[in-house]
């Protein structure tokens, strides 16, 4: 695995878009913690893309990490926060469902920290589209679809979900301490 300091020539500084997602009825997305895109945070023009994501979150404290696109469907988990690192292709991807939500365009590079409960689904993506999870330390996904039946039983784990420790890509001083509050 590689330290910290070699990663730091990967990681850049970049733009930061914050969107708190209300509750639709349908999502409970997250009133409390605002979704976190960053936008060419990762350098990934060399060697394999999938792996340097993987480092700098493995690095970070955010592990469980999978490979793979985003489902074409509303989903969220309402027992972990999730990072997705877009390592290869675009996507449009709508975040916080359809009545409330928002669509943002992503590419490779670019960072999405969705707290728990927040919806997403892949509204079309380029054939390359690859993107990597992953959680922080002793969080396990769930899978949740807005369908009847799921909430209040989603909603109070949602808010017991504890804050990371860190920033999936700039560890403790990292801009997610600040928004999230983190200790």
């Amino acid at each position: 695995m590689a330290t910290e300091q070699q990663l730091d020539h990967v990681v850049q500084s970049p733009e930061t878009i914050v969107q708190t997602m209300p509750d639709d009825g349908t999502f409970p997305n997250n009133e409390q913690l605002p979704l976190v895109l960053y936008r060419g945070a990762i350098r990934v023009a060399e060697g394999d893309p999938a792996a340097t994501i993987e480092q700098v979150f493995a690095a970070n404290g955010w592990g469980n990490s999978w490979r793979n696109g985003i489902f074409p469907y509303h989903h969220y988990h309402s027992t972990a926060h999730e990072v997705l690192g877009v390592a290869r292709g675009t996507a449009r991807v709508q975040l916080g469902g359809d009545s409330n939500g928002a669509t943002f365009e992503v590419q490779a590079g670019d960072v999405l920290i969705l707290p728990a409960g927040v919806a997403h689904k892949n509204l079309g993506s380029s054939a390359d589209f690859q993107v990597i999870g992953a959680y922080p330390a002793g969080q396990r996904w769930d899978m949740n679809y807005g369908k009847p039946g799921e909430r209040p039983q989603t909603d109070q784990q949602i808010a017991q979900v504890p804050r990371p420790e860190s920033d999936p890509v700039y560890g403790q001083g990292g801009p997610l301490a600040e928004q999230w509050q983190l200790q």
